[in-house]
């Protein structure tokens, strides 16, 4: 990965932007894709860049910026901070977590409860409730507690950007930065290396607020009006112990990006992000999906009177934690497996669903 495209990166994972809150990232976006031909961001948030804005046809490709994280609901006489998820969340991940609460300073905290010694037999043999837990700042009470945050102030996690071995790294909120990421890099390949049809306008966009019902993609795809589009979101791993192959396919970390095919996916699309790949050298695996698949992607397919959509992932472990992994270069082969898309369409693609003769 290229030295600039690597900061882009590690800036997106330093933006603290939870769903509703994804300012930061935004932010960030629009400085990384002042080459683009146009720059823009909706009152929903949705940021994009796009190529070739006065095309008739149009290509929406979508990563979602915001994050799983925490808001503050309560502060107690004593300065404790009670709080809810933004997000799905595994209660057993927030314990002991060190956070930020980004609140009129940026604050440090720690979360909470009570201590092992003292559980009951039957609390002992429970899972953790998110309103038992509490992030203690240092404040000693409401009154000085609320000198630095708020009722309402949005929390994360205390990680960032860690580089592992080899090609692979960790942080919390690569879902979804990375895609964010990898539709403003597949932009950038297509200004850079060319390849892109005149006549073809492509929209990346960084989509608001899919951890809380793929809002969004929803608003941004009504607005841009595509008739074709790419969503690409972190996929699940299935190469650590615990997960059936069997149930769930096989999606291996540093095997490239997965392409779905399934009721969510338009064929021709799915068919054009192959030989594009194919034609590029770009890895990738196939992933099933029968039903919808819980993207940004199925927000889009149905947006207005149908969009012709297709679906990129980048392998991920440990998901909705602090300390989510992947490989670099299946997050690099996802932006110009998307970009290798880009160039397949012409003017005249025609993504009506045949058969093959």
């Amino acid at each position: 990965m290229r030295k600039e495209s690597l900061k882009f990166l590690k800036n997106l994972i330093e933006a603290p932007s939870p769903s509703g809150y994804e300012e930061p990232a935004a932010e960030v976006v629009r400085e990384y894709t002042k080459f683009a031909d146009l720059q823009h961001t909706d009152r929903h948030g949705n940021t994009w860049a796009a190529l070739n804005p006065k095309a008739d046809m149009k290509i929406m490709l979508a990563g979602h910026m915001d994050e799983i994280g925490f808001q503050v609901r309560y502060i107690d006489d004593k300065g404790l901070v009670f709080f809810a998820g933004i997000g799905g969340h595994d209660t057993m991940i927030p314990l002991g977590q060190s956070v930020y609460i980004h609140g009129r300073e940026r604050v440090t905290g720690v979360i909470g409860k009570k201590p092992i010694h003292l559980l009951t037999d039957a609390e002992r043999g429970k899972r953790p409730e998110m309103h038992n837990m509490w992030i203690d700042i240092g404040a000693s009470t409401k009154e000085e507690a609320e000198k630095v945050i708020r009722v309402g102030d949005p929390i994360t996690y205390r990680t960032g950007f860690i580089e592992l071995m080899g090609d692979r790294a960790a942080a919390r909120g690569f879902d979804n930065r990375v895609g964010t990421w990898s539709v403003m890099e597949a932009l950038r390949l297509l200004k850079d290396d060319g390849g892109l049809d005149p006549k073809v306008g492509v929209y990346a966009v960084a989509t608001v607020q899919e951890e809380i019902g793929l809002r969004g993609a929803r608003t941004a795809a009504h607005a841009i009006n595509p008739q074709s589009g790419l969503a690409i979101d972190v996929d699940f791993a299935i190469d650590h112990p615990g997960l059936s192959k069997s149930q769930y396919g096989e999606t291996n970390i540093g095997d490239g990006p997965s392409v779905t095919r399934g009721a969510n996916i338009n064929p021709i699309v799915f068919d054009l992000i192959e030989q594009g790949a194919k034609a590029e050298e770009i890895p990738y695996q196939v992933a099933a999906e029968p039903g919808g698949t819980g993207t940004d992607a199925n927000a889009m397919q149905v947006t207005r009177d149908g969009m012709a959509t297709g679906l990129v992932g980048i392998p991920l472990r440990y998901m909705h934690t602090p300390v989510e992994v992947l490989s670099l270069t299946d997050t690099a082969n996802a932006a110009r497996i998307m970009a290798a898309y880009c160039r397949q369409v012409k003017p005249d693609t025609d993504f009506t669903p045949r058969r093959k003769k």
